[in-house]
């Protein structure tokens, strides 16, 4: 899974968009939109969700899970139970609900008993900060050994990605650090699979 930078113009990150997706054979981006005009939004959403659909990767929209069907998104993915929750009734069962930036056990299960597709795991928080590396683990093995739903582990660089698939994640998430197509290319050699599960 691919986590974008924050995209203020589409016809400018489209090719870059492309060509990453091309080195990687992702799942899924998630897209984090600058704030702007919410036809301007849509419309970005809209050109970037083709390329996503193009590429077999689904178009999960960061937080904005108003504009995920007027966008043509596949979903959305939600940071914090309350956000989640509050959005069920606009993406199910139509469409894909992640959550992340679960703080604690109890959030991550509710989210599951709600109907999360996927948990994340080891996403930065607005101010760049996130758990440590050995409590991200902890928590993805947790995951992995008691429940059914994908758990998606976030790696903040190459180095992380082994360790996390090896504690049981299902999905790797890249942020911005892995946005070119030479990056991308390591990471996928990191997960020691055919280019695809990033």
């Amino acid at each position: 899974m691919l986590i974008t930078p924050a995209v203020a113009d589409a016809d400018g990150f489209a090719p870059v968009l492309t060509s990453v997706l091309e080195a990687s054979d992702a799942a899924a981006v998630i897209l984090r939109l600058a704030p702007g005009d919410e036809r301007d939004l849509i419309n970005h959403v809209k050109q970037l969700a083709a390329v996503c659909q193009q590429h077999n990767a689904a178009l999960l929209l960061d937080g904005d899970a108003d504009l995920v069907a007027r966008g043509g998104a596949d979903g959305a993915h939600l940071s914090g139970i309350d956000a989640f929750s509050g959005s069920l009734g606009t993406l199910k069962p139509e469409r894909i609900a992640g959550c992340g930036s679960l703080t604690t056990r109890h959030d991550a299960m509710s989210a599951a008993e709600q109907g999360a597709d996927y948990v994340m795991f080891g996403e930065p928080d607005a101010q760049g900060a996130r758990p440590t590396f050995a409590g991200i683990e902890e928590r993805v093995a947790w995951w992995a050994e008691v429940f059914e739903a994908p758990c998606i582990a976030y790696a903040a660089a190459l180095e992380e990605i082994a360790p996390l698939v090896a504690a049981g994640a299902d999905f790797v998430a890249l942020g911005e650090w892995a946005w070119s197509p030479d990056t991308i290319g390591k990471a996928a050699a990191a997960l020691r699979l055919p280019e695809s599960a990033a």
